[in-house]
């Protein structure tokens, strides 16, 4: 796939100042990618229960979230804690609950959030039980239990047609710590595709799983309020089936050379970009030598069966101007090394030349969510100027 123009913004005076490697965030793409998506689901009828694992920044949440309560989701108990902090009270923690994380789950829901959390098995439940008899207080209400759907193979959770299923509702019931909300799942399996229609297709599934555990579930007189679907991909190339209740995407206000290779968006909707600095040539090769190497990019590679030529990001000038042929083909630990193919495919140690050290470059993310996490803020650019620094939080 031959990469598209890029839309410049104009180099900013306070560009050459700022520390490298950073991380850039394009405030009027993101704003654009949020519109987008809220138009997506509001046409389905569906509350968007935004995934905050990838912005990790209360400045990028509150401009994600329908209310500054929440609904909102979390990976990890640090985010959960971070954002309830901050006022999001309406929060599910979408990662399977170990027993030795409980006693922080009921600290964070004694402070008033409604926190929720994710199980797929009965035996879970009896060692929360466990741990709980020391933990739980006369006051605390029961916690929230979502349970966890393999829509596609991809993860954990249960299948809909699975006894287990049943079996794991019933202990929720039986359970004077607990109480079942609903069902929940996410279409990974739709990272590995780049056929638009199938990912479409994906997304239908991925709603029929978890409806047809649902319905396991009233058959059986469980109540189950919350359907629980969401990826990036499905959400803005598929469209769920009715009886869905919510939609948890995370990546899609960033966007990223993967969402771009499944065909979600295009180059010039990545909004998330590491500044870079030129700190030499090597040798052998004349390839450039710059300070962003894994630490500040990350070594993931992205949809490498198909894109090979992307390597570890692709490259553009300090304004945004992508630089075709360009790309990092090297990471290690504070090296990045990029090089440039000739239109042919053969290497072109010239036009590595032209950058010499100090000059400044961009470096589009494979995974947006695995490159920001590298990063402790980002640097806001509006109209072509650094217009904030926003925090960014880290941590389990």
């Amino acid at each position: 796939m031959a990469p598209e123009t890029v839309a410049t913004d104009a180099l900013t005076p306070d560009m050459p100042s700022l520390p490298t490697p950073c991380l850039l965030l394009d405030e009027t793409r993101m704003a654009a990618n949020i519109a987008r998506f809220n138009r997506r689901l509001a046409r389905q009828g569906l509350l968007s229960r935004p995934h905050l694992k990838t912005c990790k920044s209360m400045a990028v949440a509150q401009r994600m979230l329908h209310s500054p309560t929440g609904p909102a989701t979390v990976s990890t108990l640090a985010e959960a804690e971070y954002f309830a902090a901050h006022g999001v009270t309406d929060i599910c923690y979408a990662v399977g609950l170990a027993p030795g994380k409980l006693d922080r789950v009921l600290a964070l829901r004694r402070t008033g959030a409604d926190l929720s959390v994710v199980l797929d098995a009965a035996r879970t439940v009896t060692l929360l039980d466990m741990a709980a008899a020391s933990l739980v207080g006369a006051d605390d209400a029961p916690v929230p239990v979502l349970l966890e759907v393999d829509c596609d193979g991809h993860r954990g959770g249960l299948s809909p047609e699975d006894d287990e299923l049943l079996a794991t509702a019933r202990a929720v019931q039986a359970s004077p710590f607990f109480q079942l909300r609903g069902v929940l799942t996410h279409a990974g399996g739709a990272y590995a595709r780049a056929d638009t229609a199938h990912i479409a297709r994906l997304a239908r599934e991925e709603g029929e799983a978890v409806l047809r555990a649902a319905r396991r579930l009233r058959e059986a007189d469980f109540d189950c309020p919350v359907i629980s679907v969401g990826s990036t991909p499905t959400a803005l190339l598929g469209e769920y089936p009715q009886g869905v209740t919510e939609v948890r995407a995370g990546v899609y206000p960033f966007m990223d050379l993967t969402m771009h290779a499944l065909g979600v968006c295009a180059l010039a909707d990545l909004a998330l970009s590491v500044l870079t600095t030129v700190i030499g040539h090597r040798r052998s090769d004349g390839a450039l030598l710059v300070d962003a190497g894994w630490m500040a990019l990350s070594l993931d590679r992205g949809l490498e069966e198909r894109f090979p030529q992307w390597g570890f990001g692709l490259v553009c000038t300090a304004d945004g101007t992508l630089l075709p042929g360009f790309r990092v083909s090297e990471c290690h630990q504070e090296h990045g090394v990029i090089r440039a193919l000739a239109p042919d495919g053969t290497p072109d140690p010239r036009a590595c030349a032209q950058f010499s050290p100090g000059s400044r470059l961009r470096i589009l993310p494979n995974h947006a969510c695995a490159t920001a996490s590298r990063h402790d803020v980002c640097h806001v650019l509006r109209q072509g100027r650094i217009t904030a620094c926003w925090e960014r939080m880290r941590g389990w």
